[in-house]
This record gives structure tokens, C-alpha cells and sequence, in this order.
């Protein structure tokens, strides 16, 4: 699949936010955010597809992070490389399954997690997943409406972030529509 991009927003403190129907996995960036579970078991999804195209390293590196860190939480995701991908680094983000309570909170807490986490780690790229959107249930439109308002939040509270370039990739149609209605509303066309 060839990368569409959609939209593209730069945020007053310099960042660039894209919106791209297109394949995370194929991103070259710094990192790309999978949507994990606090196990790190990468056995659906797009974490399937990560360590099926990334290798089994990837799958090696969560069990050692588990056995060092613990469970992976939704405010502070894991990492590992990013194996035969294209990316240096993979981070963990541990989104909320829709109807355990406190979901927009807990997505917030991923979103921010990832970005801090990406700062920490110096890194000027990174390309996120719809986090929660598919089967864990995150009702898409609100979800990326936390996407969108927790970047802006993000970076005018870090405006010193090293972050330059934050795309938010999107693999099918309808979530791809869902985000771009709201990106949309959020951002303008």
C-alpha cells in the first residue's frame, strides 16, 4: 500500500502533525507506536504484524523488558528496537479496552506516554497507530479526537520537545474516514 497523506497541521511550537491513510509498519521514523496490551503479547492486529514483519527480536526484547519493568502501563509504555523494520525503536502502548472505565483518560495517558517517552529517547520522529480502535472496541471519531487534542497539549506544554514529525497512520477506509472527519473539525481542512 502506497502512503496517502491526508492532512498536514504544524503546531505553533514547530511540529509537524500529519494524518496518513497508509502502512505503519513501512513508516521511517524514528519509531512507530504499537498498540500493545500490558503483556506485550504481540498475537493480534497491528502488534502481529509488527513482529511478523520485524522479527522474532521483537518478541525476545518484550519478554526481557517484562522481566526487568513488569506489566506495561498505560502511562508508561515499553520499548524495544525496532528488529528488521524500517524504524529504530518500537513503543509499547498500552491503550484501554472500551468499557473498563476511565478509557479517555487511559488513551490520553498512551498518547502522552508515547510522546515522553519518544523525548526521552531523543527522537524527532514517530508514527502512531489508532491505538484501541479495533479490537479492543475505542469507539473510533472519539478516539482520534483524543489523538488530535492530546498532540496540541502535548507540544504547547513541551514546546522544547525534539519531536518534528508525528503522523498518525491509519490502515482501512472507515477509520481513515472517522479521522479525517475529525481531524476536520479539530484542525480545519
Amino acid at each position: 500500500m502506497r502512503d496517502q497523506i491526508l492532512y498536514e497541521y504544524k503546531h505553533p511550537s514547530g511540529q509537524k502533525i500529519t494524518l496518513i491513510h497508509g502502512d505503519l509498519v513501512a513508516q521511517e521514523v524514528d519509531a512507530i507506536v504499537n498498540a500493545a496490551n500490558e503483556r506485550l503479547r504481540h498475537g493480534g492486529g497491528v502488534a502481529a504484524i509488527i513482529v511478523q514483519r520485524g522479527g522474532s527480536v521483537i518478541n525476545q526484547e518484550s519478554r526481557d523488558w517484562l522481566r526487568e519493568h513488569g506489566l506495561v502501563t498505560h502511562k508508561e509504555p515499553a520499548h524495544t528496537s525496532g528488529g528488521d523494520l524500517a524504524c529504530q525503536y518500537i513503543i509499547h502502548a498500552v491503550g484501554p479496552v472500551w468499557g473498563s472505565g476511565n478509557e479517555d483518560e487511559k488513551l490520553t495517558d498512551s498518547i502522552e506516554g508515547s510522546l515522553a517517552l519518544a523525548d526521552k529517547l531523543s527522537l524527532s520522529s514517530i508514527a502512531f497507530s489508532a491505538i484501541s480502535t479495533g479490537i479492543f472496541g475505542f469507539p473510533k471519531k472519539r478516539a482520534a479526537t483524543i489523538f488530535y487534542n492530546t498532540f496540541q497539549t502535548y507540544f504547547s506544554s513541551h514546546p522544547e520537545s525534539g519531536l518534528e514529525d508525528v503522523r498518525m497512520v491509519v490502515f482501512d477506509r472507515p477509520t481513515t474516514e472517522d479521522f479525517a472527519e475529525v481531524w476536520q473539525e479539530v484542525f480545519g481542512a
